[in-house]
């Protein structure tokens, strides 16, 4: 015999079954993290990758202030419906913000950015000084 967890009560259970997340074809969770960031470490840059889809290049607050690289995006989203009853309506609203410090070896005067597909892309150039310097023979007199 095994041991069933039984709920006798009709509307409680009524309710969770109209109200349940996934009702009408819904999703079980909707997600509002953070995006997801891929560094790279070139030899004479940096490049920063944010995956951010569904977006436009205008949804983006992009700003250098003391050496932190901000990156932000507020954005509200709704399913135009002029007319008609509608039984499930979903709203959108999602925003983010990512700040990175960034190291003295980068020249923040020249940063990239550019989106496209999807991904939000920086090419965060380093400063000639910090570049490895070539190797160079030295003669014996």
């Amino acid at each position: 015999m095994s041991i069933v967890k039984r709920n006798n009560l009709v509307f409680p259970s009524l309710m969770n079954e109209i109200f349940k997340p996934d009702w009408f074809g819904g999703v079980d969770h909707i997600s509002f993290d953070v995006p997801a960031v891929n560094i790279k470490d070139n030899e004479k840059e940096f490049e920063l990758q944010l995956a951010v889809p569904g977006r436009k290049k205008e949804d983006f607050n992009i700003e250098v202030d003391n050496d932190v690289l901000t990156i932000s995006s507020d954005r509200q989203h709704e399913d135009e419906v002029k007319e008609g009853n509608y039984t499930r309506r979903e709203f959108s609203f999602s925003s983010f913000k990512r700040s990175f410090t960034l190291p003295e070896t980068i020249d923040s005067d020249k940063i990239n950015a550019e989106y496209e597909d999807g991904i939000l892309k920086f090419v965060l150039p380093k400063k000639e000084e910090s570049l490895p310097k070539p190797k160079r023979l030295i003669e014996l007199k």
